[in-house]
């Protein structure tokens, strides 16, 4: 699409919308949120599975719902977290046998799930819940993005069984809030983001106060992209260190270094975990999970010398910008060393958007970049994983980008001080 110029003209089904093709125009697009609100195909189905949290919301509301929401994610609190991270990252590789073949893509998702819901809940969600929201949102990934390039309705109330899957799907992440905000009220408050909402709908007459809706739709939101996008972006490293042996190696001689003995990471640490985070965001650059989004003008505008009319679907991709060789030589190459210090990336950051810009950059941004670290480190501290013989099944494209179905073989360190502990399954 570069080729065709900075702004292109293309087709979703019987509607035209625009791509943004240059990173200069898509930061300016995402600082103008009054004239680029939240909208098009995409956010118009996210709005039907989340209601309006501070995912989906349009810009009037926007601000008010970041401030409630905010001190829940800002950095201080997040540190506090690291320690249960590193709990839930090795509680999903503690059963693991050499030789195994192990679905990476459901440790993954166990994984962020688990952290999502402590955030929210302060509970770790029991097996079961974690099993159903993992395979609800496996569905409603596969539903969600053909329902955004083919926005006609029609086709989506018509009793398929797919069309069942994603309905069956979006009414149990629902019921799975409902259940957890039911059992809130009937215990005692906890210091947690579920605490942090109900409280705000106490604010009676206040401007702060928010109405029951609000509150599932935030958990709502929150669940779903907290859960799956950190899981394909982990899932996309571990498969990519496996095809890169020497960036493999380089991050297992980091990790023995500053977690000797195998233990897990503090918050002290996670800045010594210079090149393990490098790979973390050479990985959010080679495979966005996020790798796709819109845009609706509210107004009448002029863009790229362009007039574009109130209404119109503008799409931008963080792909694109990924892998624009302008900005990253050689994009295919998977290279953390891109971000280590005085590395090529250092001077690309516009160029870099895994988690959007502007006002409404990613809430979670702090949160997913600890949480991706914290289990890379853990998960590298103790096991090797090895694609299966054979081709490398490559990443299909969805409401989100990275491996669905990645099934590897684990093999133990073979350092003394990182051999994977034993453990007396204890019915967790």
């Amino acid at each position: 699409m570069p080729a065709h110029g900075d702004l292109v003209e293309i087709r979703l089904g019987p509607q035209r919308a625009w791509m943004v093709c240059h990173p200069e125009l898509v930061h300016r697009m995402l600082k103008d949120t009054r004239t680029f609100d939240k909208g098009g195909p995409q956010y118009d189905r996210l709005r039907l599975l989340m209601g309006d949290g501070v995912v989906t919301c349009r810009h009037a509301e926007h601000r008010r719902q970041r401030r409630l929401l905010q001190p829940d994610f800002r950095p201080s609190r997040v540190a506090d977290h690291t320690e249960w991270m590193g709990e839930e990252a090795e509680a999903v590789c503690r059963d693991w046998r050499p030789g195994q073949r192990v679905d990476v893509s459901a440790a993954t998702m166990a994984f962020t799930t688990g952290v999502v819901s402590r955030v929210l809940f302060s509970d770790s969600m029991d097996a079961a819940t974690s099993t159903e929201v993992r395979h609800s949102l496996a569905a409603i990934v596969r539903g969600l993005f053909v329902r955004t390039v083919v926005p006609v309705e029609a086709l989506f109330r018509v009793p398929t069984p797919a069309n069942r899957r994603y309905r069956r799907a979006v009414d149990s992440v629902h019921a799975i809030i409902d259940a957890a905000i039911a059992e809130r009220r009937r215990g005692t408050p906890r210091d947690d983001l579920l605490g942090t909402l109900l409280e705000a709908t106490r604010d009676d007459g206040s401007a702060g106060a928010i109405t029951e809706q609000e509150v599932h739709d935030h958990l709502v939101s929150l669940l779903l992209t907290g859960s799956e996008s950190p899981s394909m972006a982990l899932a996309s490293a571990f498969s990519l260190l496996a095809e890169h042996p020497e960036t493999e190696r380089r991050l297992h001689a980091e990790v023995d270094a500053v977690l000797a003995g195998g233990r897990r990471p503090g918050p002290d640490d996670l800045p010594r975990l210079v090149h393990t985070r490098a790979v973390v965001m050479e990985t959010l650059r080679h495979s966005p999970p996020g790798w796709l989004f819109t845009r609706v003008t509210t107004r009448e505008t002029e863009f790229a010398g362009r007039r574009l009319p109130q209404g119109a679907t503008v799409l931008y991709s963080p792909y694109l910008m990924h892998h624009d060789p302008a900005s990253f030589p050689d994009p295919g190459r998977f290279d953390p060393g891109r971000w280590l210090p005085g590395g090529s990336a250092d001077e690309q950051h516009g160029a870099t958007i895994p988690f959007a810009a502007g006002s409404r950059k990613c809430i979670g941004d702090v949160l997913s970049m600890a949480e991706m670290t914290v289990a890379l480190a853990t998960v590298a501290g103790r096991w090797r994983l090895r694609h299966l013989p054979g081709p490398v099944e490559q990443p299909r494209p969805g409401a989100t980008l990275g491996p669905r179905s990645l099934v590897m073989i684990c093999e133990p360190r073979t350092s003394p001080t990182t051999a994977p502990r034993t453990h007396i399954p204890n019915g967790r």
